[in-house]
């Protein structure tokens, strides 16, 4: 073998990570952009009706418990990356393949059920929120222009098919390797919306505008004690929903370079996304709550929130819409990814489903994939058809949260901890993580029970298909 063969072979070994694939080159920075893309998005924007149904103290409190235990839960998650060993074992390229690895026996099955509706779910939110906002930008315009007094409504369904068409030409791009520009862009826009929907609440507050507030929450005086503890329980949703990324910690720990060990850094993206997240949460939940009191609508940038300045509220919705074109992508790759993989296998040698065409436009160059056109397409279909029929916000955020937020982002992560750090029955430690488990299962019950008492309730209101925001 001549000197330049093995150059070439070195060479070509310097451009694959230690399993075959191309190597990663993610860091700290881009993986916190991803999870600030995944958090700050339409659940932020919740938050203030939330703390309005909670009150200052058990709504602070829980925003900042929602935090602790999802930082503490996913640096144990980053530690499953590699098995058996964190640094030097082999990669779970997906959270399904890290409870496989770890747990065995089916428990990979019900993790992939819980984690898939939890990644469909966000999808179907981000399908109605994107719609609701670009609908508000014609609401506060045709409020401008008429008076608030007006009857401005306009139905979602044409903008929800306009997006579901956008993100069917998106969802062609292969992976979540190809992404990060997208996610720098929309985590960009929500910092943006967030802000200035902060800076609203605050200006509207200094004005001494703000409306009366209370310690504790639950006590609206038009509304019975029953109807109150509903909406503390789906305030619970909310805000669990919007602090849970979980489901796809894993994939974006993937994109990770292997030098330094992928579980460090993932731990520092973890503080600082979570760190990040926690900051804005608080900010834009007691600003909005101090502006609004407890008629503090279910989104203060939406039509039933802030009306003026109204050329500022359609850079936050345009913000909005951006943000979540771009975050729809980021939830949704790691199911494109389970399917095709398990497609690979299943039909090796299917050309339909393995060949790749190059193509070519302007100084464009990516791959087509007539399984991944046919099989993504109809994937954003549906998801666009449920978003038409169910466009319910606070109720279908705390559903959301409520199914994913204890399986994905406390049971899973925790039993995966024990397993590996083989921590005996009954000790001390054994305990803790165990009653850590049971508290949130109980509370995830509980905010269940609540959202689709909420969704049946709003039901008796709206039609599937006809509801005009």
């Amino acid at each position: 073998m001549t000197e330049d063969s093995v150059l070439v072979i070195e060479g070509a070994d310097s451009l694959l990570d230690d399993d075959g694939k191309p190597r990663r080159t993610g860091t700290a920075w881009t993986a916190s952009a991803h999870i600030i893309t995944a958090v700050i998005g339409a659940g932020v924007l919740s938050l203030a009706w939330a703390m309005a149904q909670l009150g200052w103290i058990i709504g602070i409190f829980s925003i900042l418990l929602f935090a602790i235990v999802n930082l503490y839960t996913s640096n144990l998650l980053a530690d499953c990356y590699r098995s058996p060993d964190p640094v030097t074992g082999k990669r779970n390229h997906s959270y399904m393949e890290a409870v496989r690895r770890n747990l065995g026996g089916k428990m990979h099955m019900v993790c992939a059920f819980f984690q898939y509706s939890n990644l469909i779910g966000p999808a179907i939110g981000y399908t109605i929120t994107t719609a609701i906002s670009v609908v508000t930008i014609r609401k506060i315009n045709c409020f401008h222009q008429n008076g608030t007094a007006a009857s401005c409504r306009f139905s979602t369904n044409p903008y929800m098919i306009a997006l579901g068409t956008v993100q069917i030409v998106l969802s062609q791009i292969p992976n979540f390797h190809n992404l990060s520009w997208l996610s720098i862009i929309a985590a960009i826009m929500s910092f943006g919306y967030a802000l200035i929907g902060a800076g609203l609440s605050l200006a509207t507050v200094i004005q001494g505008k703000g409306k009366s507030t209370s310690l504790m929450g639950g006590n609206n005086i038009q509304s019975s004690a029953d109807h109150n503890l509903w909406n503390m329980l789906i305030a619970l949703g909310n805000i669990a929903l919007a602090s849970c990324y979980s489901q796809i910690a894993v994939d974006i720990q993937d994109t990770l370079r292997s030098s330094p060990p992928e579980n460090k850094v993932m731990k520092k993206a973890n503080m600082i996304g979570i760190s990040t997240m926690t900051v804005f949460f608080q900010l834009c939940a007691c600003s909005g709550y101090a502006a609004f009191g407890s008629e503090t609508p279910g989104n203060i940038l939406l039509s039933s929130g802030f009306k003026e300045p109204f050329w500022l509220i359609d850079i936050a919705n345009v913000f909005i819409v951006v943000h979540l074109v771009g975050a729809y992508q980021v939830i949704v790759q790691p199911i494109f990814g389970a399917v095709e993989t398990w497609a690979r296998e299943r039909w090796p040698s299917s050309s339909f489903i393995n060949r790749e065409y190059p193509l070519i436009i302007g100084r464009m160059k990516f791959c087509l994939s007539f399984f991944r056109l046919v099989w993504r397409t109809i994937f954003v279909a549906v998801v666009t058809i449920l978003a038409m029929a169910m466009p319910f916000f606070n109720e279908m955020l705390a559903l959301l949260g409520a199914i994913g937020f204890w399986p994905i982002t406390v049971y899973f992560p925790v039993e995966m901890y024990i397993a590996r750090k083989k921590i005996k029955k009954g000790a001390m430690r054994w305990l803790g993580l165990k009653t850590l488990s049971l508290v949130f299962m109980l509370l995830s019950l509980a905010i269940a029970i609540a959202a689709i008492h909420g969704m049946n309730q709003a039901l008796r209101k709206y039609k599937p298909f006809k509801y005009k925001a």
